[in-house]
C-alpha cells in the first residue's frame, strides 16, 4: 500500500529551524535568476536581491512564479490484520495424509496378491488422495506468505487454485482410471485370488479413513463455527475449502471401500466376477461426483464470490444510518481468502455535517477569528492564505471520516481486511 504525503506535512510534525529568507541557489524558472525559497505555498514575486545596472536581465519586468508542492512517495504502515485460524484445516489435511500413505502400502499388498479389479481401483483411488493431500498442504502454506508489491492482497487465494487442482487431480486419475479399468475388464474378468487377504485389509482401510475421517469432521464443524454457519452452509458456502475438501475425500473412501467389499462379498457368494469391474466401475463414478462438487466450490471462490447478506447488510446499515453519509453508491464486496474479504463503497457525503464535525475538532471561534482579522488586511493575499489553509483542513477532515468509517466497518465485520470509500461525485464521477 502506497500513500502519497506531502513533505509539508512531514515538516509539521517535525518542527526545524526556519530557512533563511532566500535560498542561496536560484529557482528553476526565474526569469531574473533571483534566488527563491523551495516549499511555500502558491505563488510569489521575488524581487533582486540588488539594483544592477540598467539593460541587464533583472531591468525585465517580474516574474510572477508557481511554486508545485513536493510530494515523496512512502509505504504506509500495515495495519493489524486478524489473522484466519486454519490450525484444524492443517491437523486434517497432515492426518489424511499419512492415513493414506498406509492405506496404500496396504492395498498395493493386497492388489499384488489378489489381482483384483476393484483393489485396483482401490489402490488407484489410494495414490489420488495421497497426491491430493500433498497438494492441499502445499496451498495451505503457499497461502500463509505475506503480502508483498507483486500480490498487495495477499496469498490467500492460493488455497482455492492447490484445492482446485487437487479436484482435477481426483477426476482425472481417480474417477477416470477406475471407470476405464472396471469397462475394460467387464467380459475378461476372472475371479480374483485370496479373497480372505483382500477382507483384512479392507476392514483395517476403513479402521484407517474412518479416523482420518472423524479428524476432518472436525475441522469442518470448527470451521462452520467459526464463521456462524451451519455446518451443511459451510460445506457449500465456507470460506475454507480445505477441510471440506479432506472430508468428502475421506468420505468417498470410506465409501468406495465399502462398494469394494461388497463387490468382494457378491463374487465369494455367486461364484460371478463381473461383480468385481462393477465395483470399480461404482467407484470411479462416486470420486467423480466428489471431484466435480470441489472443482464448482473451488471455482466460485477464484472467479470472486461476494461476502455473506447478513454481514453486507450489517455494513449497509450502519454507512445509511452514519450522519456524514448522505448516499451510497455501487457497493461491493469479494472474498479475497478463507475468512478474508474486501469491502468498496461510493459515498455522497453530507458536507454540512462534514465540516461541522471539523470545526467542533478545531474550534470554530479561532477559524471565525482568522476570517475576521484577514478581512480587515488591505489586501487579498492574506485573505487567499486563510482560505487555503481552510480548504486543506475540510480535505483533511474528509479524510479523516473516511478513516472512522473504514475503522468502524471493520470493528462491524472483523474479516473485511481492505475497505475502499471513495467519494461520490454528483455529476456521475469519482473523485
Amino acid at each position: 500500500h502506497h500513500l502519497l504525503r506531502r513533505d509539508d506535512d512531514r515538516e509539521d510534525r517535525h518542527p526545524t529551524p526556519p530557512p533563511p529568507p532566500f535560498s542561496p541557489r536560484p529557482l528553476l524558472g526565474s526569469a531574473s535568476g533571483a534566488p527563491g525559497l523551495l516549499g511555500l505555498r502558491g505563488w510569489r514575486t521575488l524581487p533582486p536581491a540588488a539594483s544592477p545596472p540598467r539593460g541587464t536581465v533583472a531591468d525585465a519586468p517580474p516574474v510572477l512564479l508557481t511554486i508545485s508542492r513536493s510530494y515523496s512517495l512512502r509505504v504506509a504502515k500495515t495495519k493489524k490484520q486478524t489473522h484466519f485460524d486454519d490450525e484444524h484445516s492443517h491437523r486434517a489435511v497432515n492426518t489424511a495424509l499419512w492415513c493414506n500413505f498406509l492405506v496404500f502400502t496396504l492395498k498395493f499388498g493386497v492388489w499384488f496378491s489378489t489381482s483384483s479389479h476393484v483393489m485396483l481401483a482401490e489402490l488407484v483411488h489410494s495414490v489420488a488422495d495421497f497426491a491430493n493431500q500433498a497438494l492441499l498442504a502445499y496451498g495451505l502454506r503457499s497461502s500463509r506468505r505475506a503480502p508483498d508489491a507483486l500480490h498487495p492482497y495477499g496469498y490467500s487465494k492460493e488455497r482455492f487454485v492447490w484445492s482446485l487442482i487437487s479436484a482435477v487431480g481426483i477426476f482425472c486419475l481417480g474417477s477416470g482410471a477406475t471407470i476405464v479399468n472396471g469397462v475394460q475388464n467387464l467380459w475378461s474378468s476372472q475371479p480374483p485370488e485370496n479373497i480372505h487377504y483382500a477382507a483384512l485389509v479392507i476392514g483395517g482401510s476403513i479402521l484407517i479413513e474412518g479416523a482420518s475421517l472423524l479428524v476432518a469432521i472436525k475441522a469442518v464443524k470448527k470451521g462452520a463455527a467459526t464463521e456462524g454457519m451451519s455446518i451443511r452452509d459451510y460445506i457449500w458456502r465456507g470460506h475454507d475449502p480445505t477441510s471440506v475438501a479432506v472430508m468428502t475425500e475421506d468420505g468417498a473412501a470410506v465409501t468406495g471401500l465399502a462398494i469394494a467389499a461388497a463387490s468382494l462379498v457378491a463374487v465369494q457368494m455367486t461364484g460371478n466376477p463381473i461383480y468385481d469391474p462393477i465395483g470399480s466401475i461404482i467407484v470411479g463414478n462416486l470420486l467423480g461426483m466428489v471431484a466435480i462438487f470441489l472443482i464448482q466450490r473451488n471455482r466460485h471462490a477464484l472467479i470472486g464470490r461476494a461476502i455473506d447478506d447478513h454481514d453486507m447488510q450489517r455494513v449497509l446499515e450502519f454507512l445509511k444510518s452514519d450522519p456524514v453519509v448522505d448516499s451510497l453508491y455501487d457497493c461491493k464486496s469479494e472474498v479475497i481468502g478463507p475468512g478474508f474479504f474486501r469491502f468498496k463503497a461510493e459515498i455522497d457525503f453530507n458536507g454540512v455535517v462534514l465540516v461541522q464535525n471539523y470545526l467542533e475538532r478545531t474550534g470554530r471561534g479561532v477559524w471565525a477569528k482568522q476570517f475576521r482579522e484577514a478581512s480587515l488586511s488591505k489586501d487579498d493575499a492574506e485573505l487567499r492564505r486563510v482560505m487555503a489553509e481552510y480548504g486543506e483542513g475540510v480535505v483533511d477532515a474528509l479524510g479523516y471520516e473516511v478513516d472512522r468509517l473504514e475503522s468502524e466497518i471493520q470493528k462491524i465485520v472483523p474479516g473485511i481486511r481492505h475497505v475502499d470509500i471513495e467519494a461520490h461525485n454528483p455529476d456521475g464521477l469519482s473523485v
